[in-house]
């Protein structure tokens, strides 16, 4: 499993073909909350440093960017539809204004166990693939949990674990890099910054 230094130098053809990016949300791109706790408001969303500019890059390049979150938080007492809505929509708002979009979202609301498409299994890419037409074999999944490169694996993408600012194992990641930047500095290498 590749660390930055060979990573960012080597991409090769794992990534050379990607036309499709799946992204998780929290630590990818607006900054996770506290260990145990979900955004449930929109005030709660920060993008991360860099993050819709990472976005933008992969928008203007033509390759699909699409949101597949896990949201237990949704299938529990406190659990609102409508508030992971506006959620959604105050995300979607702040990577417009800095010139990005996802082409679409996915959000799994089940606790652990209990679907198929709740990550790290596969189910939310594999939907994905089959509803927009796309193979996973041109597609790349990158977060910043073990559980996001496990659904990758599981679904036949290319994987990159970003760091996030924490030591995190590499696990079955084919790259390790700092954060959502760096991943698209390896899947467009070749375009300008």
């Amino acid at each position: 499993m590749s660390q930055l230094p060979l990573a960012a130098t080597q991409p090769g053809p794992i990534l050379g073909r990607c036309r499709t990016v799946f992204l998780d949300r929290d630590g990818t791109i607006n900054v996770k909350p506290l260990a145990g706790r979900y955004v449930t408001s929109p005030d709660e969303v920060l993008l991360i440093p860099g993050a819709a500019a990472a976005i933008a890059r992969l928008n203007a390049a033509g390759v699909r960017v699409i949101l597949v979150t896990n949201q237990r938080w949704l299938s529990g007492p406190a659990g609102d539809p409508i508030g992971y809505a506006r959620v959604h929509a105050r995300l979607e708002k702040l990577l417009a204004a800095r010139g990005a979009h996802l082409d679409a979202a996915y959000y799994c609301p089940h606790s652990a166990g209990s679907c198929d498409c709740r990550k790290p299994g596969p189910g939310m890419l594999l939907y994905a693939a089959r509803e927009l037409r796309f193979s996973l074999g041109s597609a790349v999944m990158i977060g910043d949990s073990e559980s996001d490169v496990a659904a990758g694996r599981a679904a036949g993408t290319a994987t990159i674990l970003l760091r996030s600012g924490q030591q995190v194992a590499s696990g079955n990641a084919d790259f390790v890099v700092d954060d959502l930047r760096e991943a698209v500095r390896l899947i467009l290498p070749d375009r300008q910054r």
